[in-house]
C-alpha cells in the first residue's frame, strides 16, 4: 500500500479511536465482518492500525451466517492473507425472520437477533470489545431517519458499554465517508461478498441515502456538515429506531 494513501485515512481513524478511547492495551476485539465492503475496510484498517500503532491489541473476525447460503470463501482468503482468525457463526436468523416471522420490516428484527448473536460470540471468544464497521454516512442517515420516522434528533453512539454482556462496542470508521471506504475497497482490492439478503436495497436507508444524494447536488457541503453537527453538538443515543444495524455493513 502507498504510504501516502494510507497515512490521510489511519489519520482521522487514529483520531476517532482517541477522542473516544476506543481502543486501549491489551483489548481483544472481534470485528463483525458479513463479507461486505465496509466490514471488509474495517478489518484491513484495524490491521493496518495494530501494525502501525503503540497500541497491543488482539483482533478476531466474527461473521454470523444469516442461512442464505453465502460463499465465504473470499472472506476465509483474506483473513488468511493477513493472519487474523475468522469465526463463521451458523444461525437461522434468516429462516426466523422471513420464513416464521414473516416480517414486513424485516431489518429491526434481523438487526437485533445478528447482534444479539454477535455478542455473545464475542464474549465466547474472549473479547471485551465488539468492533462495527458503521460509518460517517451512516451517522448521518441515521440522525435523519430518527428526526423525520421518530421524531428524535439522535443517531448511534461510536463507543457504548453493554453492561448485559460486558463488553463494548465501538465504531473506528465513525469519521470515514463511504465513499472513502470504497477507494479503500477498490485500490487494496478486499474481498466483497454479494449480499442474498431478500431485503437488501429495499430499506428507509436506502432511501435516506438517495435523498442525501440529491439534497447533496444542491449543496455539495450538505453531507460534510452533517455530519460535522453531529461530532460538534454529540447528536447520540444508543436506543433509536434506526442504530444502521440493519446491517453489518
Amino acid at each position: 500500500m502507498n504510504g501516502n494513501f494510507g497515512k490521510w485515512f489511519l489519520t482521522k481513524v487514529k483520531k476517532a479511536i482517541i477522542n473516544y478511547n476506543m481502543i486501549e492495551n491489551n483489548d481483544k476485539i472481534a470485528v463483525g465482518v458479513s463479507g461486505g465492503k465496509d466490514s471488509s475496510a474495517l478489518l484491513f484498517i484495524l490491521d493496518l492500525v495494530r501494525k502501525n500503532s503503540p497500541l497491543n491489541f488482539d483482533i478476531v473476525a466474527v461473521s454470523i451466517d444469516l442461512g442464505f447460503g453465502m460463499d465465504y470463501t473470499p472472506l476465509k482468503e483474506f483473513c488468511q492473507k493477513i493472519n487474523i482468525p475468522l469465526h463463521i457463526i451458523p444461525s437461522e436468523i434468516g429462516k426466523i425472520v422471513f420464513e416464521i416471522r414473516k416480517e414486513k420490516n424485516p431489518c429491526s428484527l434481523c438487526s437485533k437477533m445478528r447482534r444479539g448473536a454477535l455478542d455473545s460470540a464475542a464474549v465466547e471468544l474472549g473479547c471485551n470489545k465488539v468492533a462495527l464497521a458503521h460509518h460517517a454516512d451512516d451517522a448521518s442517515e441515521t440522525l435523519l431517519l430518527n428526526l423525520i420516522f421518530t421524531g428524535r434528533f439522535a443517531t448511534f453512539e461510536p463507543k457504548t458499554y453493554l453492561s448485559r454482556k460486558k463488553v463494548t462496542l465501538i465504531r473506528p470508521l465513525i469519521y470515514l465517508k463511504e465513499q472513502t471506504i470504497k477507494s479503500i475497497v477498490k485500490s487494496q482490492n478486499l474481498p466483497v461478498i454479494e449480499s442474498l439478503c431478500p431485503a437488501t436495497g429495499k430499506t428507509k436507508r436506502e432511501e435516506m441515502k438517495k435523498f442525501i444524494d440529491q439534497f447533496e447536488s444542491l449543496f455539495p457541503k450538505a453531507r460534510d456538515n452533517i455530519i460535522a453537527a453531529i461530532d460538534r453538538k454529540r447528536f447520540f443515543m444508543e436506543e433509536n429506531a434506526f442504530k444502521k444495524d440493519e446491517a453489518l455493513d
